[in-house]
């Protein structure tokens, strides 16, 4: 069964865009628990212009579900934070320090040696480990090399093609993720899935662990409601 992570990054932009604590992002973060999250995801940056590391201190001891932190781990602060808190899972993401949002996955074969390290530095705190990547089978062959539990594949390819041919668009995340389950590897996804295009993801590779969304799933709840809107993507992961 696929579990849906809620992302609650966009909920830190807007309490940070005003300052204060309107809205109250550790509130968010039990209510999507509330309302059916299986997990929540949060995605601190050094700059600290949404999740801050603050919050993830503070959400962490009150999550009943799944915690993932995704993140930078050529960051030492990151690092450093994940050790700290011990989430039941870290995602790596080799997003640039002024990205406005991740872009692309990690190449698992010319990064191996660092990625092989952070993997058996997060395993010494018993945290699954998942490394970002592109729809591509070698990249989740050298994931697998590199001592990972899990990868997760950057859907942004995926969504941006699905309007025009979904066949075209998931096939290679098909072939990637056969691969990935070869290699005995986890798999989770994220980027841009939302109401329109998750349940095709979802039926086409049913062995997906998890999905991660959160600028689609906020944007829906800006009309839906929270509730409403995580009771809208469970019922699209768990479409016949």
């Amino acid at each position: 069964m696929t579990r849906l992570s809620v992302n609650i990054n966009k909920i830190a932009t807007l309490r940070n865009a005003r300052g204060g604590n309107v809205p109250d992002v550790t509130r968010a973060a039990l209510n999507c628990e509330k309302f059916g999250a299986e997990g929540i995801t949060v995605h601190p940056r050094p700059d600290e212009r949404h999740i801050r590391y603050a919050d993830v201190r503070e959400i962490r001891p009150l999550i009943r579900t799944e915690f993932n932190i995704e993140g930078n781990p050529t960051v030492r602060s990151f690092v450093d934070l994940v050790l700290e808190v011990v989430p039941d899972q870290v995602t790596l993401v080799p997003d640039g320090h002024n990205a406005i949002t991740s872009s692309a996955g990690w190449n698992t074969l010319e990064n191996k040696s660092l990625l092989t390290d952070l993997c058996k530095t997060f395993h010494t705190k018993g945290i699954r480990t998942s490394i970002f990547i592109d729809p591509d089978p070698h990249m989740a062959e050298g994931a697998a090399a590199c001592g990972a539990d899990r990868v997760e594949l950057y859907t942004a390819d995926y969504a941006a093609g699905y309007p025009l041919d979904r066949e075209a668009a998931i096939s290679r995340y098909l072939e990637t993720a056969k691969a990935a389950q070869a290699a005995g590897l986890g798999l989770n996804a994220g980027h841009d899935l939302s109401l329109e295009n998750l349940a095709w993801f979802i039926r086409t590779i049913p062995w997906t662990d998890e999905v991660s969304i959160g600028h689609a799933l906020i944007s829906d709840a800006l009309y839906l409601g929270l509730e409403k809107t995580i009771q809208a993507y469970l019922g699209e992961i768990r479409k016949k």
